[in-house]
């Protein structure tokens, strides 16, 4: 097990070269001159201008630019912004308030999607799996920035004024956990559609499995079928689009913490490109980069736990 763990991180280093210098490329060819976007409409010193381009290497090629960047990383140095900000200081609360709400997102994707997914495969063809398959279709089509209005009208606005249920807030993160709960299934809800799909798939291949048959023809109650031989076998496919999607959470929660009114990441990486902090943008790719293949090697360490035949040597 500890050489596998180690032979992944390894592997890690390839990818996080390559993601980060394609970002990296990315951000700093953009047209415009960084440096002189700081001024707005006036002109900046051009003695100035030349002694902040020498201190950011601008003058160097893309490659030495990139060096300086990889080496700062390995460090713990994501950098310095064109206004002489840390970037690490960007994440010193925005990173939590973007983990708590993918967490939670995660959560109620986990729990909504199995259990539509499992009650969808055990009334495969009846009217409640067709009803289910018209939900999920339903949770694909309409965009993220219309799904948060309308939780925010029904959830924040119409039950508060109807019933006086004022347990559900819908803009800042003052009131605790439960600021995260309406901003959390908006930003489940594709995923909640994808993972009842994949489970109800799942499930349903191996519910046809045969050591499945066998086991409910020696007599063995349907409940210990379904959680010992059917639900934890089906589980793997379902584990690892849980540990993919998280790293897709924090990096698709731009819409939903503007919405909201989330100091996220998500939202100062909007911020961020719109005012041409470079530095920031690549630095919060990066720190996503990270929470990935973190996220995943986890997830390869769960398959052993699920299926007894997986060995890691």
């Amino acid at each position: 097990m500890g050489r596998y763990v180690i032979r992944r991180l390894l592997q890690a280093i390839p990818v996080l070269l390559g993601t980060t210098f394609l970002i990296f490329a990315t951000v700093y060819a953009l047209p415009g001159d960084p440096i002189a976007a700081l001024g707005g409409d006036r002109l900046l010193d051009p003695l100035l201008v030349a002694r902040m381009r020498e201190t950011f290497h601008l003058n160097d090629p893309l490659l030495v630019q990139y060096w300086y960047y990889i080496s700062g990383v390995v460090t713990g140095d994501l950098g310095t912004t064109f206004r002489g900000v840390p970037v690490a200081s960007f994440f010193q609360h925005k990173i939590q308030v973007t983990f708590n709400l993918a967490i939670t997102a995660l959560v109620f994707e986990a729990i909504l999607g199995v259990l539509l997914g499992l009650y969808a495969a055990l009334r495969r063809g009846r009217w409640q799996d067709q009803a289910i398959l018209a939900f999920t279709l339903l949770l694909v089509s309409v965009p993220t920035l219309v799904s948060g209005f309308i939780l925010q009208l029904v959830l924040g606005v119409k039950l508060k004024l109807n019933t006086g249920i004022d347990f559900f807030p819908v803009a800042g993160i003052q009131d605790g956990w439960r600021s995260y709960l309406v901003p959390g299934l908006v930003l489940a809800g594709l995923s909640v559609a994808y993972l009842a799909r994949l489970t109800r798939t799942s499930l349903m291949e191996t519910l046809r499995a045969d050591y499945v048959r066998t086991a409910v023809a020696k007599g063995m109650p349907r409940r210990r079928v379904l959680g010992r031989h059917v639900l934890r076998n089906s589980l793997i496919p379902v584990i690892t689009y849980l540990g993919a999607d998280l790293g897709n959470l924090m990096g698709g929660a731009v819409i939903t913490e503007t919405i909201f009114n989330l100091p996220g990441v998500g939202q100062q990486l909007f911020q961020s490109v719109y005012l041409r902090e470079n530095a920031v943008v690549v630095g919060i790719v990066t720190v996503l980069v990270l929470v990935y293949i973190v996220a995943n090697l986890i997830v390869d360490l769960l398959y052993a736990v699920l299926d007894p035949r997986i060995r890691y040597d």
